[in-house]
């Protein structure tokens, strides 16, 4: 189900023409070189087993980001009573999925938590598109703070640029669902795709680059009628919610939901105009991973309106594979759950009926693979029902 619609905004330029780059963990990309940003970011499709290993956990180190910072007072997670769960069952889960974080928590409370890879709870892992659930957080903080009134709000109203374009008549709503109508080619297989193209063609001075691209989309469906993954549509809502708030992504995340908890500084990567990629590229510890599934689970008093994660996380789009749907910029699956997902294996889910979290950060051999993601939601169903008991 889940094949090329996850893969992260930093990768937008031709894979194909650097099916043999690598870049070693010494490279840092600069927000100024425009063109060895985009190298480089494609160039994580492709690197080896051990360059995932090496340098998901410190992307820093060779992109450009902002921090968000954490708060004096973290949240508590105590230790719960400890899982039971077939230790060899759960150690072959561990060295099948290239996992390097696993955390399951109940009622708030630590039941398995699980290392591997060099990877340990004082370290940050990177999120690829499970930051497009963060930056729905966002939208929910904003409307809260009056900066945006509603989800029915039309997109131009905070994106101007945009009227006269596919958006005109497309609701914040609609552009949080991917269900605005505009065509859209997420192939990252595809040079001409829209993904792949997007960073490459020259921005005027002074233009946002993704709404340069954006307003220039036809429309192909009523919104509200046709769902598409649009990866190129969370990072408008970046702007839209840069736009509202007037602050960087980071600094309203720090202000809103990293402050009020969350244990480590978040880092976040930027795109070649300097803003963060707010559909992807988030680099947060293991237990502030699961932080946010609680944020979620408990409706994120005093951070979003009191319905917000109840709206989020049901299915407002059919995504075409029965019990999945997408809700505001989270997945919905069956058993009435939800979560956030990105490519190489990252995974926050969350059980509303047990109120068991699961998380789970990885360096999958592909950056999608159906087999690989069966054979994963398979074993966190394992996972929560023996949570459950």
């Amino acid at each position: 189900m889940l094949k090329t619609w996850m893969l992260p905004l930093a990768l937008l330029t031709s894979a194909p023409a650097f099916a043999q780059a690598v870049v070693s963990p010494d490279v840092k990309a600069s927000p100024q070189d425009n063109a060895g940003l985009r190298k480089v970011g494609a160039e994580v499709l492709f690197w080896s087993q051990a360059q995932r290993d090496a340098n998901f956990p410190q992307m820093e180190k060779i992109f450009p980001g902002n921090i968000a910072k954490a708060g004096k007072k973290v949240r508590a997670l105590p230790a719960g009573t400890p899982l039971t769960f077939p230790a060899a069952e759960l150690d072959a889960f561990i060295a099948e999925q290239n996992v390097s974080g696993l955390i399951v928590l109940k009622d708030g409370k630590i039941i398995l938590e699980r290392y591997a890879r060099g990877y340990g709870p004082e370290g940050r892992w990177t999120s690829f598109s499970v930051a497009k659930s963060f930056t729905s957080t966002l939208v929910g903080a904003a409307i809260k703070d009056g900066f945006i009134k509603s989800v029915d709000e039309p997109v131009t109203k905070h994106i101007p640029e945009l009227a006269g374009s596919g958006y005109d008549g497309v609701s914040i709503a609609q552009l949080l669902t991917m269900t605005s109508g505009v065509k859209w080619n997420e192939d990252y297989t595809d040079p001409k795709s829209d993904v792949a193209r997007m960073f490459l063609e020259p921005v005027p001075a002074g233009e946002d680059p993704t709404v340069w691209y954006m307003k220039k989309l036809p429309s192909e469906a009523k919104p509200g009628t046709k769902w598409v993954y649009k990866t190129g549509e969370t990072n408008l809502i970046g702007v839209l919610v840069m736009r509202a708030t007037k602050k960087p992504l980071a600094s309203y995340l720090s202000e809103k939901i990293w402050s009020k908890g969350m244990e480590q500084d978040a880092f976040w990567m930027v795109d070649p105009s300097g803003n963060e990629v707010s559909g992807c590229c988030l680099s947060v510890s293991l237990r502030d991973y699961a932080r946010m599934g609680l944020l979620a689970l408990e409706g994120g008093k005093g951070v979003v309106p009191a319905n917000w994660f109840a709206e989020s996380t049901r299915a407002h789009a059919d995504i075409g594979a029965p019990g999945y749907g997408y809700g505001y910029q989270w997945w919905t699956y069956p058993e009435e759950r939800f979560g956030a997902q990105g490519i190489f294996g990252q995974t926050i889910r969350v059980d509303p009926k047990s109120k068991v979290v699961i998380a789970v950060s990885a360096a999958a051999p592909k950056a999608s693979d159906p087999a690989y993601g069966r054979a994963r939601t398979a074993f966190l169903d394992k996972l929560f029902a023996a949570a459950a008991k």
